[in-house]
């Protein structure tokens, strides 16, 4: 299914676009994402023998060994769990700062509602302009090392408002779910 020719047009790639307030994930050249979900976790208190590997297709409940038991997507949310507190990844600056929650949502997004393998395609991941150099390293780690992905570009939310009105140059004021910048 996917074309992987990377320095031409046939490109088939993953679009991923994890925001303070919705996910959205979908394929490059589509006009609309194919998933859209809430970007926050459910964090399970621990519970004694809880142990799984990796993300449930059908629950969204995951968790790694030794790691949080987490819940992922609109119906696992949605749904009361006695002891669940619902996290975000992104800390009071609005930077990603919990990796274990945004490697949930990226699963989520890629294996789950897409439901494909991640190492088929290039990804396209969108970061927030004020984003630090250091977390965009931690997200190039992620997608290689955890994802397999076999390419990537990590593009700026303001420059790819202005690729998707037609312009090379504008002035991008977005206003977000927690923030607005300019």
């Amino acid at each position: 299914m996917s074309s992987n020719i990377y320095g031409g047009d046939e490109v088939n790639a993953l679009v991923l676009d994890l925001g303070t307030h919705t996910f959205k994930a979908g394929y490059s050249g589509d006009d609309t994402p194919k998933a859209v979900f809430p970007s926050m976790v459910g964090v399970h208190a621990a519970a004694a023998g809880a142990g799984a590997n990796g993300m449930d297709v059908d629950s969204g409940n995951g968790s790694k060994p030794g790691g949080r038991k987490l819940s992922v997507g609109y119906q696992a949310l949605s749904a009361k769990q006695i002891g669940m507190e619902v996290q975000s990844p992104y800390g009071p600056d609005d930077v990603l700062s919990d990796w274990e929650l945004a490697e949930a949502l990226y699963s989520h997004a890629i294996r789950d509602r897409l439901s494909v393998k991640p190492e088929d395609f290039a990804l396209l991941v969108t970061e927030p302009t004020h984003n630090t150099r250091a977390t965009r390293e931690r997200l190039v780690e992620l997608v290689f090392e955890t994802f397999q992905a076999p390419a990537l570009y990590v593009a700026k939310n303001a420059m790819l408002s202005c690729f998707a009105t037609a312009r090379q140059t504008a002035l991008v004021v977005d206003s977000g779910y927690r923030a607005t910048t300019g």
